[in-house]
């Protein structure tokens, strides 16, 4: 597989292509997957799947120094009336089922969470409206597990919204039943002093689709690591991503769709824009077919836009595939500059610099925000681009 590399502005990479010998599907990571934290030694930074991401300011989640705290995160869910809402401990067998931790502070936040919230919306039931789960930051140190399950032919739309200040390390888990479907909307809006390093593991079930839309605004340190496996075929995954890298923020989003079933389908898309100084922004996007995982269609793409001098960016696609029978299989990343052309396009035609500078970018976003379906997360997203434009200018 491709080593990550930084790209500079106006450049671009097409990830490689490996062959590989047998199945691996921690294929980035230092240790195989596992619920025990002591599996997992103490990163450094000089690991792989750890050297972009800058330690000392994880607030002590990847070394056990990190202690819980009462005033850690606040959890509110607001569901329809036909969805089930439970606590449960740890050996409940739904906690887990859709993925096993790959890094110690996914390890950490497993076996250190008091109880694991479980939504299930049972078989056939077919949601109007969102389940909103409000996750809001008290100012201390916390560690999380939430399940969502999808019964057979069920279908949900569930909003979950990080807001507030905290250093919080949390496993999500989206179960879907055969016929399921299921859009997820992740919003990290934090405060700018907030830590929050999470798992999303999704188990994919016969004939269901689930769609992933990870939106990151805040925080001072953002780590999410997507995950998608299948549990049967004719599953579909579509990922997609946006966010906006602010002066001095670390946003990273660290990507594996294993295709370990045939004749399934899977298309990532992630988008950012990133201005200030030490701006920094990384995605790492792994592809996996194994042997078994016949007549796959699979597509991945990063497209990054660089607003001022400062920031950076990096891009890593990686495909690997273990069987030529497949329907097709592709990646892509770019990043670079404002396009000069549109901007003379709109500027010739009487529109400003600065507002020519904000339709552009808004373009650029559009094709993603009007995918969630969901009116107010849409406008409020459309809303906060515009602010992060006008702070660039302020």
């Amino acid at each position: 597989m491709a080593q990550a590399q930084n790209i500079p502005v106006g450049g671009t990479t097409s990830g490689s292509i490996a062959v590989a010998a047998e199945s691996t599907v921690a294929t980035r990571m230092s240790a195989p997957p596992s619920f025990d934290v002591a599996d997992f030694p103490v990163p450094h930074g000089r690991e792989e799947e750890w050297r972009f991401t800058p330690l000392e300011r994880l607030r002590g989640l990847h070394d056990g120094t990190a202690v819980a705290t009462g005033d850690g995160v606040r959890v509110d869910i607001d569901a329809p009336e036909d969805v089930v809402v439970e606590s449960v401990g740890r050996d409940d067998a739904r906690v887990g089922k859709a993925g096993v931790p790959v890094d110690r502070v996914a390890a950490q936040a497993y076996s250190a969470f008091k109880e694991a919230g479980v939504v299930t919306v049972p078989k056939e039931t077919v949601l109007t409206e969102p389940i909103r789960i409000a996750v809001h930051g008290e100012g201390g140190v916390a560690y999380g597990h939430q399940v969502i399950e999808l019964g057979a032919f069920a279908e949900a739309v569930v909003v979950i919204d990080h807001t507030g200040d905290a250093a919080l390390a949390a496993n999500v888990d989206y179960v879907l039943g055969d016929g399921a479907k299921l859009t997820v909307v992740s919003v990290q809006d934090w405060d700018d002093k907030a830590v929050h390093v999470g798992q999303h593991n999704a188990l994919i079930g016969r004939d269901a689709s689930f769609k992933s839309f990870v939106v990151t605004f805040g925080g001072d340190l953002v780590r999410l690591h997507p995950r998608v496996q299948y549990a049967g075929t004719g599953g579909e995954a579509e990922l997609f991503g946006l966010y906006f890298t602010d002066a001095g923020q670390h946003q990273e989003h660290r990507l594996l769709v294993d295709h370990n079933v045939p004749h399934c389908k899977s298309n990532v898309v992630y988008k950012g824009a990133l201005q200030g100084d030490d701006a920094h922004a990384v995605w790492i996007g792994d592809v996996l077919i194994e042997a078994r995982a016949e007549g796959t269609d699979t597509y991945e793409m990063n497209r990054n836009l660089v607003l001022t001098d400062g920031a950076r960016v990096d891009s890593v696609p990686n495909l690997e595939i273990e069987t030529g029978e497949i329907v097709g299989a592709g990646h892509a990343s770019a990043t670079g500059r404002f396009d000069d052309e549109q901007l003379f396009y709109l500027m010739a035609r009487g529109i400003p610099q600065q507002e020519a500078r904000r339709l552009v970018v808004r373009g650029f976003f559009a094709e993603l925000v009007q995918q969630i379906g969901v009116a107010d997360i849409e406008e409020r997203l459309i809303t906060k681009i515009e602010e992060e434009l006008e702070a660039s200018v302020a």
